[in-house]
């Protein structure tokens, strides 16, 4: 794919309540079923997986912003009177389905971030839980209250919440279901950029922009080191670090940066 994109690669749909615009090299994954608040139906469940499919293969990606339409919620949550209507059969095999959307977003290869305003809930928090970073406005509202109505996080929270604020903390917060709002969210590591009320969206598509400006070789590959190398002991943590590095030492996008730097120009990422 070249430099440019045409207007109708701009936004894509997928199903009814998703959709994948691309701001250059940034794609933003839009939650967009504002009359459940973004409850995570099947459906939508589906929706999530398929567009994540569709940017792994997009190479032109470097960055993704995962956003929502709905002014006062970010996503409350699974669909629980799609649930509700379930038979134990059919909450079986719609298990696999649900987690497509969670493992979609978290094994994105490129840098992720949630822009969240208003109610992050249950499912909702997982899905910003699954990406590298999350920027909240003052509006945000977090929390993971599954134990409440008698299940527990199911979309990662019981392992990717402890990673971000240690087991004692997740805990707390898992086991009283309480909802945290925005500033006490950035104190607590829930949230790693606080902004303004309405302002989520567009400092996540800025963070993503500066993200993006860089290697897109280099830039996955520190991700997969992050991600594979976290929980590994020292010397484990750094042949994972290794192994990433010669992945890139010699890459075309090294030779583009070292050349550019000694040019002094902006580098023009082969992407490869």
């Amino acid at each position: 794919m070249g430099e440019e994109r045409s207007e109708e690669r701009s936004e894509e749909r997928f199903g009814e309540f998703v959709v994948v615009r691309r701001h250059d090299y940034v794609a933003e994954l839009v939650l967009d079923r504002p009359k459940a608040m973004n409850a995570v139906s099947s459906a939508m469940a589906r929706s999530i997986g398929g567009a994540c499919a569709a940017l792994v293969a997009d190479r032109d990606v470097r960055a993704v912003v995962l956003t929502s339409t709905h002014e006062r919620a970010f996503c409350v949550g699974a669909d629980l009177k799609e649930r509700n209507s379930m038979s134990d059969a059919e909450l079986v095999r719609q298990r696999p389905v649900a987690r497509g959307a969670y493992t979609g977003v978290l094994e994105l290869p490129m840098p992720t971030i949630a822009a969240v305003h208003g109610f992050a809930l249950g499912g909702g928090f997982e899905l910003a839980l699954s990406c590298d970073l999350i920027v909240a406005d003052s509006t945000a509202v977090v929390g993971l209250p599954e134990v409440s109505v008698g299940v527990i996080p199911g979309g990662g929270g019981t392992q990717l919440l402890p990673r971000r604020v240690g087991a004692a903390r997740a805990a707390e917060l898992i086991f009283t279901a309480r909802r945290v709002e925005g500033a006490e969210a950035r104190e607590l590591g829930l949230v790693d950029v606080l902004v303004e009320e309405g302002r989520d969206r567009e400092e996540a598509l800025t963070l993503a922009s500066r993200i993006a400006a860089n290697s897109p070789v280099g830039v996955r590959a520190a991700k997969r080191a992050l991600r594979t190398g976290f929980g590994l002991d020292l010397r484990a943590g750094l042949e994972v670090e290794d192994a990433a590095w010669r992945s890139v030492a010699f890459s075309g996008d090294r030779a583009e940066g070292v050349a550019a730097f000694a040019e002094k120009r902006a580098p023009v990422w082969p992407g490869e």
